[in-house]
């Protein structure tokens, strides 16, 4: 694999480099940031989004007939890549640009499309993910929401939770049971819901960062169009299974550039905190810690390069990208837990305190952490994704 840009690559870099630089507010704080209420960071990322939409700078990856500008993979991961070197204000509608807006452009029908696609990319609507529930988590197959089939609508009861930024949302992408009779995984439809319809009740839960994040959300006989099924009824899973694909496939991106900066951060405290009377930096335990996490993010860039190489080859994402999610998800949590054992108690300090190191942002990094190896797929899923489809071991289920 060539590793170097080519002509056109490198110009398409420099132009949205320049880009960024010329339209990020001056005024943008991303430490700040999480210091807003979250209706007002919400509202101040769609007007982001919208500013980059009208710029041509949103669903770069999509079809042009679909409003996108038909990048290539690499193209993609650049943009992915200068998002977060620049630290830009995040893109709101960040599900249904990373997980929807390529399931329908994969598996919906034109009216679908058209009816979707273009209001997904400008942030009009906002999207939310209906998979998990209170007893079907790893084992989504599991699920137990029901839609029953009146004439033309369907009639969805259940719950779902883990919801991400459902409190938001306009639209919910959700996997729901169509067929009880059937083998948990063949019973599954994959349909697009209405948040705002009557019977549909959100409910946020606080996590222990002290964000609201995600929410409980519950159905009760909400009436959905049967037009609104992607794919085909009592065949939801294979759509659902792809709509993960797409989600693990280029995240780390922007991760490896996240965590690069932080390791950098986390080596530049160690020369000033004090550990038994010397700095950090000179402590062998610390600096062999801190040498280590560099090195995993090292290999985490590499595998990433690796997993491009697949999806350049192949045009989709594989089982490269459990093992991606699987390595960052851990190794950011062994970060997180160095970055808390070298700050000793001023890590321990939130963003609330005038004494708290980086704007409190290691002690909200540490706790948000927990949830990398449950969010996106746990790690125990992976395993057994790793194991059967790139290992060839027997299903461990």
């Amino acid at each position: 694999m060539d590793l170097n840009l080519t002509a056109g690559e490198r110009a398409f870099r420099d132009e949205f480099r320049s880009w960024l630089q010329a339209n990020i507010p001056a005024d943008w704080n991303a430490s700040a940031y999480q210091d807003e209420d979250s209706r007002e960071r919400f509202a101040f990322a769609r007007v982001w989004q919208k500013k980059m939409y009208e710029a041509g700078w949103v669903g770069i990856h999509w079809p042009k007939e679909y409003g996108g500008r038909g990048a290539t993979l690499i193209e993609q991961t650049i943009f992915i890549e200068e998002m977060a070197r620049a630290q830009a204000p995040p893109l709101v509608n960040v599900l249904g640009l990373s997980l929807l807006g390529p399931t329908l452009i994969a598996y919906g029908t034109e009216a679908q499309k058209k009816r979707f696609l273009a209001k997904i990319l400008s942030g009009d609507e906002i999207w939310c993910q209906g998979y998990s529930e209170p007893n079907a988590g790893s084992d989504l197959a599991a699920l137990r929401s029901e839609a029953v089939l009146e004439g033309d609508h369907f009639i969805v009861n259940g719950q779902k939770t883990w919801t991400s930024f459902g409190h938001h949302a306009d639209w919910c992408f959700a996997v729901v049971r169509t067929d009880p009779n059937a083998a948990k995984h063949k019973g599954l439809t994959y349909i697009l819901m209405d948040m705002k319809s009557p019977g549909v009740s959100v409910r946020p839960l606080k996590q222990m960062t002290g964000d609201s994040e995600f929410n409980e959300v519950v159905f009760q006989n909400v009436r959905v169009p049967a037009d609104n099924v992607v794919g085909k009824v009592n065949s939801g899973w294979e759509i659902a299974i792809a709509t993960l694909m797409f989600e693990r496939g280029t995240l780390g991106a922007s991760l490896q550039i996240t965590y690069k900066r932080q390791i950098e951060r986390l080596i530049e405290l160690s020369r000033k905190i004090d550990r038994n009377g010397r700095p950090a930096s000179e402590d062998p335990i610390i600096r062999q810690k801190l040498a280590q996490i560099f090195t995993e993010i090292e290999i985490f860039r590499l595998n990433q390069l690796r997993t491009l190489t697949r999806m350049s080859k192949t045009g989709v994402p594989g089982a490269e990208g459990s093992i991606q999610k699987l390595f960052w998800s851990e190794m950011n949590q062994r970060m997180q837990q160095v970055a808390m054992e070298m700050l000793g108690p001023y890590g321990q300090l939130t963003r609330e305190s005038p004494y708290a190191v980086d704007h409190g942002q290691w002690a909200h990094a540490y706790l948000r952490s927990r949830g990398n190896t449950i969010e996106a797929g746990t790690s125990e899923i992976q395993r057994n994704i790793i194991g059967h489809f790139v290992l060839g071991l027997p299903k461990s289920y």
